[in-house]
């Protein structure tokens, strides 16, 4: 209600001065009034101003970020703009293949299938991922299992894509890319395998090795070099030593993409260059025909083990390394199931081990030969010194028997290499009673210059040092200080000393050829694009001991043959020379029996190192092997 009406209707009760007072109050109102209205009006012009200055703020920040996009990351955003409207594809080289010293091939690409998850374009919801999952285990015709393990298994970053390693066919293939729509995050991939050419038998399985998955570990090393999640590479074998030079370089595909993701344009193209192939000095034909003499002469003695090397002296190349038991690299190459795996690892004759370059075992008298030559060359003995064989030597309380019952009479150094006279290294290594030997220091120091004690540097992965014992470390590792019994095992190749198969036959290769000590090696050459590099063989040693030393020390091999432990191989068509061991395996064990030689005696064209696990003498199962060897060789080659 007006509240004017009732002051007005009173005005005549109030007094004159009043009355005066309230004639002037409309006035006075109507300039409040006025008053408010403008100081509203004030207010709110301040309130816009306000308003338009934090819009002009607010726009000038905006501004500023958009220039400063535009000015220092503009260059990062439009590459990702551009990632967005384009994809570039990787495009794999096609990886060298190997061939043997007469032009077979050894090694084929092969197409074939592998699924492919990447978890982050799997669903995020549990049950729907467990439901992908399965369906695309059950059309691949594999287990939940299998695909859990693989994403259990990769320890790569959430969205790289993870190969399942295991083999999957054209049908299951063709149902998971009908499929894909259904199943986000899985794909059937088409990927090259190996196929490694060997015949029924695994003669060449430890040398080739075999091409898998890369690892996480192996991505997170290599990536810089160009790999990707889902390539192969080397994991054994040449296929492993030569990685880079296979794998080749691969290329580029960039294409541009519609909104589904799909290609429509090539952009750009770089093609792919294939790796090189590798021409090697092994002789498949023979390395077959070894495997099945060695697994003929296991099985006559009820032995598994055993292992055989075929050099060529001339240069150090690989002609032959057969190691039994071996195993299927296809197996590997196509995707190895974890129980077959599994099964390889537990093998108490352990299938996957490299024996002929990572096994290391006493050398038996294969060893008599480089001790002779070290005391030859030393000047301690001459091919006319002699010593009494009786049947052993006594010191103190201690006998050292010679192999020979009642001994092996008046023995010079081709006798002793020939017969294999224990009394004989007994006295050049230790020495006895006034005759001053060469000792452990200068046995194990020349034996070196054959190349034992350390890798023979052969281009594979891996490969055993071999060991050669000294005084410090026996009295360091077993607490005990160093006899002359110890020499005296020494210079026969037992005791702690141990070589690798391969080591055995370098030192051999150097007595065959006068005295040069090569590094083993099995390429021969390379090859693209019909440009083939040759292998420059490498000389670690050009004269390891004088001819004159080496000469009487050939002379001893070559007796064992004519009239020696080794006689099985005297009827051979042409002349050859070698030397039997026999060695003491340790424990409850039988003997090893080896046999290393070369031949023909005159221009050696090959040595020929056998090793037969626990088989007892060598020339009883060791020699009767490389002569069948021998044989071969000769009338085929």
């Amino acid at each position: 209600m007006n509240t004017w009406f009732p002051i007005e209707h009173s005005t005549d009760r109030l007094a004159p001065s009043s009355r005066a007072a309230l004639d002037v109050a409309p006035d006075a109102l109507l300039s409040l009034r006025l008053r408010a209205r403008f100081n509203e009006t004030l207010l709110t012009f301040r309130q816009l101003m306000l308003a338009f200055a934090v819009l002009v703020i607010i726009f000038a920040l905006f501004l500023g970020k958009a220039l400063y996009l535009q000015t220092f990351e503009g260059d990062a955003y439009r590459a990702v703009a551009e990632q967005n409207r384009t994809r570039t594809l990787v495009l794999p080289a096609t990886r060298g293949v190997m061939y043997d010293s007469q032009g077979r091939q050894l090694v084929q690409n092969a197409p074939a299938f592998t699924l492919v998850i990447t978890p982050s374009e799997l669903p995020s919801e549990r049950s729907e991922r467990l439901s992908v999952l399965e369906e695309a285990a059950r059309l691949a015709d594999l287990s939940p299992t299998d695909l859990d393990l693989a994403i259990a298994n990769d320890s790569g970053k959430e969205g790289d894509a993870i190969p399942v390693d295991l083999p999957l066919s054209y049908e299951s293939a063709l149902k998971l890319y009908l499929a894909e729509e259904r199943l986000p995050g899985i794909s059937a991939e088409l990927f090259t395998v190996r196929s490694y050419e060997e015949g029924p038998l695994s003669a060449l399985s430890h040398v080739l090795g075999y091409t898998g998955f890369i690892s996480p570990e192996e991505y997170e090393a290599k990536r810089a070099s160009g790999y990707q999640r889902t390539d192969k590479l080397g994991k054994q074998g040449l296929e492993a030593s030569y990685e880079t030079i296979l794998r080749g370089s691969p290329g580029t595909r960039t294409v541009e993409v519609n909104a589904l993701g799909r290609s429509e344009t090539l952009i750009r193209k770089e093609e792919p260059v294939a790796g090189y192939n590798l021409r090697l000095t092994l002789d498949g034909e023979l390395s077959l025909f070894i495997e099945e003499r060695l697994a003929a002469s296991l099985s006559v003695i009820g032995k598994r083990r055993g292992t055989v090397i075929v050099l060529n002296p001339r240069d150090g190349g690989v002609r032959a390394l057969v190691s039994t038991p071996g195993y299927d690299n296809n197996a590997f190459a196509e995707g190895i199931s974890p129980n077959v795996y599994r099964a390889l690892l537990e093998d108490e004759d352990r299938p996957m081990f490299p024996r002929a370059v990572m096994g290391e075992f006493p050398p038996g008298s294969t060893f008599k030969p480089t001790v002779a030559a070290i005391a030859l060359e030393d000047g301690l003995i001459s091919e006319k010194t002699s010593f009494l064989s009786t049947g052993g030597v006594a010191v103190a309380s201690w006998f050292f028997p010679d192999w020979k019952a009642g001994g092996h009479g008046t023995t010079n150094v081709v006798k002793a290499i020939a017969e294999s006279v224990n009394t004989f290294f007994y006295i050049i290594g230790g020495g006895l009673g006034d005759f001053r030997g060469l000792g452990i220091e200068r046995i194990t120091e020349q034996a070196k210059l054959f190349g034992f004690g350390e890798p023979t540097g052969i281009d594979l992965p891996e490969e055993a040092n071999g060991f050669l014992p000294s005084k410090a470390w026996k009295e360091e590792v077993k607490g005990e200080r160093w006899y002359i019994g110890d020499t005296y095992h020494a210079a026969i190749g037992q005791g702690d000393i141990l070589v690798t198969p391969l080591q055995m036959a370098v030192a051999t290769s150097v007595l065959a050829n006068g005295g040069v000590l090569f590094e083993p090696h099995l390429l021969a050459s390379t090859e693209r694009n019909g440009v083939e590099i040759q292998f420059e063989p490498v000389v670690r040693s050009g004269e390891v001991m004088s001819r004159e030393t080496i000469s009487v020390v050939r002379r001893g091999m070559r007796q064992a043959v004519t009239e020696g432990s080794a006689r099985s191989l005297a009827l051979l068509p042409k002349p050859v020379a070698g030397k039997t061991g026999t060695a003491q395996a340790g424990g409850d064990r039988e003997n090893h029996a080896w046999f290393t030689s070369f031949g023909p005696y005159e221009n050696p064209e090959l040595v020929v190192t056998v090793l037969i696990e626990e088989g007892g003498e060598g020339s009883a199962v060791a020699a009767p092997l490389a002569r069948d060897i021998y044989a071969w060789w000769f009338a085929n080659r």
